[in-house]
């Protein structure tokens, strides 16, 4: 009975949440401190969790409109392209390019895996015995619909609807456990190589007497979607807040009104200049209190 009710209420709390993003999605916009790097071809912001993708997309189309462009610096808004998506309660890094042209070459790169992502994650669940770890599963839809992790051995293989079961990998760093660096909490486990979890069978369902709080740096080297929300569910850390992964709506006294994931930084060759990029976008608050807690 109390798990119906815990489910109902995570349930509701997924509700809420798409009822209150599409609220403040409408009256949302950009400033300029919105922005975190911009040349002639791109514009990259820092996305606030609870805002859809498509409204920092039209964002940033209004906030160019606001300016007025002439010659070489004219921006043609209609072809403004949103070159990665963050879920709804992901923030971070957000980048459009200005033209077609730019944006096929960027797309391309994202495809063949060309650029990197790092994420910060906020977990509560098990403690990990592992510090650097390599998860490769498949992804797809289950029966149901919703995006779930398969074997690796499933790769390839057709599923309802005419889609496939796709490869998906992450790396893992754990940055502290608790609140304490991960070296010194993982006295059992392997500092300096990466474990590598192959996943062949399903994951049992998350239930924990003690749970920990896990403060993780993901790598995605693919991109598929909800990938880290998988993977972190998969190993037994789910993301806190995430309701739709099993982690925790309530957690010492508070209630959580999203997930807490963040886009930290995108690298990759520029598209067109070819040189090496950086985007790193301003830490929110919880993780930069969790980051400065292990420096202090």
């Amino acid at each position: 009975m109390k798990c119906f009710s815990i489910a109902k209420k995570k349930k509701n709390a997924e509700l809420n949440r798409a009822l209150t993003a599409s609220s403040k999605s409408s009256l949302f916009s950009l400033s300029r401190n919105d922005v975190i790097f911009e040349d002639e071809w791109l514009i990259a912001v820092n996305k606030p969790q609870g805002i859809y993708c498509e409204s920092i997309l039209s964002s940033v189309q209004t906030l160019f409109s606001n300016f007025c462009f002439s010659g070489e610096d004219q921006v043609k808004l209609q072809e403004l392209h949103l070159s990665n998506r963050l879920d709804r309660d992901t923030s971070g890094v957000t980048v459009i390019t200005k033209s077609h042209k730019v944006a096929a070459k960027l797309v391309k790169a994202f495809t063949d895996h060309m650029v990197k992502k790092t994420y910060l994650a906020f977990c509560v669940g098990m403690v990990p015995n592992w510090v650097n770890m390599i998860i490769k599963s498949g992804h797809g839809r289950s029966k149901h619909g919703a995006w779930r992790v398969y074997a690796c051995s499933d790769v390839g293989r057709s599923l309802p609807g005419g889609s496939v079961v796709r490869d998906m990998e992450t790396l893992f760093e754990v940055l502290s456990v608790n609140g304490k660096a991960s070296f010194q909490e993982l006295s059992g486990s392997d500092k300096n190589g990466e474990k590598p979890i192959v996943v062949e069978e399903k994951s049992e369902t998350t239930s924990f007497t003690e749970k920990a709080e896990v403060l993780v740096r993901a790598y995605p080297r693919s991109g598929r979607t909800h990938q880290i929300r998988l993977h972190c569910q998969y190993l037994g850390i789910p993301i806190r807040g995430d309701v739709k992964y099993e982690g925790v709506y309530e957690w010492k006294g508070r209630i959580y009104e999203g997930h807490e994931l963040h886009a930290e930084s995108l690298s990759f060759s520029h598209p067109v200049t070819g040189q090496s990029v950086l985007i790193k976008a301003p830490l929110p608050l919880w993780a930069s209190q969790a980051l400065q807690q292990l420096s202090s």
